[in-house]
Order: structure tokens, then sequence, then C-alpha cells
């Protein structure tokens, strides 16, 4: 039985294209906002937007080993052909994302509290 053929560039561009571009989406959101705001409103609600995407960027990324772990374990299952085994960590990944999501839902204003007083939001830029 003879390997199969190690894929081109090509191939790997078209099966990553969707990760690079979700990857670099993030920090252009903050970005498209902060630029919108800039030229619209004054200094406390481009802060507040600068402190919104500075926290939403954390909290993305500070969960980011879930989407990542999942991707490999999924991609290992894929290469082995093992359904059951994908169907399974993708069931736990939307599980454990499903909690993570209601904790953050119900700790929102406690940890927002705490973040204000980590970063020292003034309160103009607190209540936007």
């Amino acid at each position: 039985m003879t390997p199969p053929a190690a894929p081109g560039y090509k191939r790997i561009l078209m099966l990553t294209w969707p990760i690079i571009l979700a990857n670099s989406a993030t920090p252009l959101l903050g970005l498209a906002d902060t630029a919108v705001i800039g030229n619209v409103a004054g200094a406390a609600h481009l802060g507040a937007i600068a402190l919104g995407a500075l926290l939403f960027n954390f909290i993305y990324w500070g969960f980011g080993f879930l989407r990542m772990s999942t991707t490999g374990f999924v991609a290992q299952a894929s290469g082995r052909n093992d359904r059951t085994s994908i169907l399974e960590t993708t069931l736990r990944a939307l599980c454990m994302g499903l909690l993570i999501g209601v904790c953050l839902t119900l700790l929102q204003w406690p940890l927002a509290k705490l973040a204000f007083s980590l970063f020292g939001a003034s309160e103009t830029v607190e209540a936007l």
C-alpha cells in the first residue's frame, strides 16, 4: 500500500483560510468600533469602546483553548475516520461552551466591576 501524497500549499490554504479569517476578524472588530466612535463622539465614548474591545479580546482569547483544543481533537479523529469521536468531542465542546457562556452571563456585572477597578476606568466611561 502506497502512502498518500503530501498535500500541496493550495490544498492547505483552502483548508486554513476560514481559520485565518476568523482569527483576524476579532481585532478588526475593535478597530472598526474605535474608528467610527473616534470620528463621531468624544473622548469618553472612545475610552468606553477601547475598554470594551480590550475586555472582549481578553475573554475571547482567554477561552480560545476550547476552540483550539476542539479543532485539534476533531482533526485527529477525522484523520482516523472516527465519526463517534468527532461527535463526542464536538458535543463536549458545545456543552462546555454553553456552560461558560451561562456563567459569563450570570457573572457579567461583578466581572465588569472588577475589570473597571483593575483598569481604572472613570465613572463616565463606566456609565457608557
